[in-house]
């Protein structure tokens, strides 16, 4: 865009252009007031013609304010600088709109620079894991598969979980038993039962053998379980929601490195899956997956 010669000077332009130009920037100038009594603003954004190195780090638009009037008759910027939400006209909102999504391809490579195994620890701290006791449990009355169970995960009414347990677990062992739920997926609809949540155990490789995660005795039901050391729980990030869970894709992400150790000790990679009372655990299943 062409610099209105009546508004500010050849001179003031470069030398502001010149430090726009360091942080990857264009001006915008339009309006400007050549009036000495009033300041003046500046619409700054991202010049498209030039290669950024800075991916529109900056907010866009930017503006620099508060011009003022030489004894030479000249416009030269102050150092105060000021950010707008709103873009001055439609050039400006659609580099703003540029700059969100470089902010975003950005974050996204950053992500891809992180430890794997760094990427795969932040993903489970997403998932609402929590331990549970089954209050009551029946046999699903369309699914011969099926078990329903209502679940006490420390909310104030039990949840209903359709499990296919029936081919390993016998039903009375899961009448008030401690166990091991994903709480924040997203409900189901089960041969018409809704589930609203996961019960939680390790298989063998030929899912023959299959047995619940049993935390400690004295854990609570409704304590939210950690991945990691004791100190952890005291930073323990909130869990993400069910929709969070789905769109991201978190337990696809999450549940292939789910697994018991040779002590059967439910562990993320070398992460032990704990409550404030111990270690979750499988009852015999060693090096099993954890589904």
């Amino acid at each position: 865009m062409a610099v209105p010669t009546n508004t500010i000077t050849a001179a003031s332009y470069c030398a502001i252009a010149k430090v726009l130009r360091g942080r990857g920037r264009a001006l915008l100038l339009s309006s400007l007031s050549p009036s000495p009594s009033s300041s003046v603003s500046v619409t700054i954004c991202n010049n498209n013609n030039q290669n950024n190195n800075n991916n529109g780090r900056l907010p866009s638009p930017l503006t620099l304010s508060s011009f003022s009037r030489s004894t030479q008759s000249q416009w030269v910027p102050s150092l105060s600088l000021s950010f707008c939400t709103a873009a001055a006209d439609t050039d400006a909102a659609t580099v703003g709109s540029n700059t969100n999504k470089n902010e975003e391809e950005e974050e996204e490579e950053e992500k891809k620079k992180k430890d794997p195994e760094l990427i795969i620890k932040e993903a489970a701290e997403m998932l609402d894991i929590r331990v549970g006791r089954v209050v009551k449990a029946w046999r699903h009355e369309e699914a011969d598969s099926l078990y329903v169970e209502e679940v006490d995960v420390g909310e104030a009414e039990p949840r209903t979980i359709c499990s296919g347990l029936v081919n390993f677990v016998p039903l009375h062992l899961l009448q008030d038993k401690k166990v091991v739920v994903l709480a924040n997926l997203k409900p189901r609809n089960m041969r018409g039962v809704k589930s609203c949540g996961m019960l939680m155990a390790a298989s063998d490789a030929s899912h023959e053998n299959v047995e619940l995660l049993v935390p400690p005795e004295d854990s609570l039901p409704g304590e939210r379980i950690w991945f990691g050391s004791e100190d952890v729980k005291e930073n323990q990030p909130a869990a993400a929601t069910p929709n969070q869970i789905q769109k991201k894709k978190i337990w696809e992400l999450v549940q292939p490195h789910l697994k018991t150790d040779a002590s059967c000790t439910a562990m993320l990679g070398l992460h032990v899956m704990r409550t404030s009372a111990g270690a979750v655990v499988s009852t015999s299943l060693k090096n099993a997956n954890i589904s």
